[in-house]
């Protein structure tokens, strides 16, 4: 199966080197700014950079929406593809309907709709194993399913199949698992950096946390620290220390009032 990539941003650069290295072709690169377009182009082997959504007379069979979520609309409304040309999008929140939906409303050409969305966080330049990757997919109809699954089974042994409904209710577990987490990590160094303290203290620290929950039968039950031993003088003291920052109290609050919430 040929593809094409709709999107120049984190996971368009990854998808398109994954397929390439397991010998899927990717023929055209789609950007509205045709410098980022030429510029992933360039890295691939034989693949045509483009500013343009008619794709009627490519070659590929699957078309990969790798934009924001808000744009997949814009997008779909304004893509014209070859008869039988499956248009996944890329999206861990945004339903299947929305690709249906708008190739209704702007199309008459028969299109296989599906999704494939690979649950990991991308950064160009940064390198991931999409062996161990989980990639969950739908489709509105067991053919393109087929071909989707037949896809995904190249880059990732880890293929799931899941409806809407459920893929965004996993989003928005990774996005507390992950972004949330991230930035919790990003007010730490804040915190010791306005102190002189070098961040490199928490790494041994924030290793063994995630070991710890991953290990754990429920990360609730490896949970540590003042908020769960209600070790109030401890959390006053944290939160005066935090009163000049009322958005940073704020966080602070709100956690440690969930964590103990949880283990009441």
């Amino acid at each position: 199966m040929n593809i094409s990539i709709i999107g120049t941003g984190n996971i368009a650069w990854h998808l398109a080197r994954v397929f390439e290295k397991q010998e899927i072709k990717v023929n055209e690169i789609y950007g509205r700014e045709i410098s980022k377009a030429i510029l992933l182009a360039d890295d691939l082997y034989d693949t045509q950079a483009t500013d343009e959504l008619d794709f009627s007379e490519s070659e590929s069979e699957v078309f990969f929406i790798c934009v924001s979520d808000d744009a997949i609309e814009e997008v779909c409304s304004k893509i014209i593809l070859p008869e039988n040309a499956i248009l996944v999008h890329t999206s861990g929140s945004r339903p299947m309907e929305v690709i249906v939906k708008t190739l209704e409303i702007y199309h008459d050409l028969k299109v296989n709709a599906g999704v494939f969305y690979p649950i990991m966080t991308f950064s160009k330049g940064k390198n991931v194993s999409f062996e161990e990757i989980p990639i969950c997919i739908e489709a509105e109809n067991e053919e393109t399913q087929k071909k989707l699954v037949e896809l995904g089974k190249i880059i990732s042994k880890e293929i799931y199949l899941l409806n809407s409904s459920e893929r965004a209710v996993l989003h928005l577990g990774a996005v507390f698992s992950c972004n949330f987490t991230n930035h919790l990590w990003a007010l730490s160094k804040e915190i010791l950096e306005a102190e002189d303290l070098d961040f490199e203290l928490l790494r041994p620290l924030i290793t063994e946390t995630f070991k710890k929950a991953m290990a754990a039968n429920h990360p609730a039950d490896v949970q540590t620290g003042p908020a769960i031993r209600r070790d109030d003088t401890v959390l006053k003291n944290q939160l005066a220390y935090l009163a000049d920052d009322e958005d940073l109290a704020k966080v602070y609050k709100a956690v440690s009032n969930s964590i103990q919430d949880w283990h009441a």
